[in-house]
């Protein structure tokens, strides 16, 4: 029977903090198949088999940490580890779940870097994985987008943000306009939310005729571990509805600044895919090959602790603040022009892939392929078979 406390809420039981460490340290070796699946498995092992919190609060926690930015799994983590040992708990839990993808993804962009030439002799298979991940992504916008977009106004941020964004609007003009438009509909300030557009628009036209308005960094700018860990830290405040969210900003600021390029990016995404991770470890990667060691660490520590910060220091004020109606409002707006900025930075990438690939219509039947086989296919292991069976494809067909 479960330890409870006075008003009958389970409570975890008792363990050193190197138990704890360990357990969720198993949680990140299994953790294949993104945030549904890896939620899955925390609630079958800690909610149903071992009772550290009840079912209702699992899904009251949940609904708010689905609110917040962050990897959602990775936050349930350090809430519950917080649960079991404090603060101190959380971060066990939180480092425990992460550690496994963090090594291996580590090992990959090592191995990526060192051995470049027998990643040109792949070439062909990188390409065919570039195509399939496109799909991937693809189905994501819909996914999240169904969560997302409720009504109608929120449809049109969607649409906006996707248009503006292929227009070449700064990421940051999208977003303010998004959540401020969206706010002061739903508050029935029509006429405000009339002006807020018009400036949205002029802000829009100005970044086209002043290119310096937006806030890009400048290609000479530093990519030092300050700047990765700073990248990374945006990143992690814009993981709405899930880690494909910071690919719009991430590549902004890296491929966007000549960095790397869309290939490059495309692989770092899919590598994140197929192993047990929170998917946003795509930003080690990327980190690696923009900054060496130090670039990945630095740009992982910011993407991360915005995860580890809302749990461990709005412990107690979490739930009330997420409750405040206003708040809502601001961040379905976000969400919503985050989802069309998504699916613009989608096409993009198609585009700059069908660029570089030796046979347009081969990427695009990999890409039809890919996009059939995750809508239809359910399973937490159909993207990573998506990426294996493109990379055969590829490998046999741009060679």
């Amino acid at each position: 029977m479960p330890v409870t406390n006075i008003d009958g809420e389970p409570k975890p039981p008792a363990l050193s903090h190197i138990a704890l460490f360990l357990r969720f340290l198993r949680f990140g070796l299994l953790a294949f198949g993104g945030p549904v699946a890896q939620i899955a498995m925390i609630r079958r092992d800690l909610v149903d088999d071992e009772r550290w919190i009840s079912s209702a609060h699992f899904n009251r926690l949940l609904a708010v940490l689905q609110i917040l930015p962050g990897p959602e799994a990775h936050e349930l983590c350090v809430h519950l580890g917080m649960r079991a040992k404090g603060r101190l708990g959380g971060l066990l839990a939180g480092l425990g779940f992460m550690t496994p993808g963090l090594l291996i993804m580590l090992a990959i962009s090592w191995a990526y870097v060192e051995f470049a030439p027998l990643m040109a002799v792949l070439a062909g298979a990188f390409l065919g994985v570039q195509s399939a991940v496109i799909a991937v992504i693809a189905r994501a916008v819909h996914r999240i987008g169904s969560h997302i977009l409720e009504d109608g106004w929120l449809w049109g941020v969607a649409l906006i943000g996707f248009v503006a964004t292929l227009a070449g609007a700064s990421f940051w003009i999208v977003l303010l306009a998004g959540g401020t438009t969206y706010a002061l509909l739903k508050g029935r300030q029509y006429v405000i939310a009339g002006m807020a557009a018009v400036i949205f628009c002029v802000l829009v036209a100005l970044a086209h005729i002043l290119p310096g308005i937006t806030p890009i960094v400048a290609e000479e700018a530093s990519v030092g571990a300050l700047a990765m860990f700073w990248t990374g830290l945006m990143a992690g405040f814009l993981t709405f509805g899930g880690a494909y969210t910071a690919i719009p900003y991430v590549r902004t600021d890296t491929v966007g600044r000549g960095l790397m390029d869309d290939g490059q990016f495309l692989d770092g995404v899919a590598f994140a895919g197929v192993i047990p991770a929170p998917l946003v470890i795509f930003c080690t990667f990327v980190g690696f090959i923009v900054g060496g060691w130090n670039g990945a660490l630095a740009m992982t520590a910011g993407v991360f602790l915005p995860a580890f910060a809302f749990s461990m220091i709005f412990y107690e004020r979490l739930e009330r603040v997420v409750a405040d109606e206003r708040l809502h409002r601001v961040m379905a707006g976000v969400a919503a022009a985050v989802v069309g900025i998504v699916a613009a930075t989608c096409v993009q990438l198609g585009w700059a892939t069908l660029q570089r690939v030796p046979s347009a219509p081969a990427a695009i039947a990999i890409f039809v392929l890919g996009l059939a086989t995750v809508w239809i296919w359910k399973s937490r292991y159909a993207p990573a078979v998506v990426l294996a069976v493109a990379a055969l494809i590829g490998w046999a067909m741009f060679r």
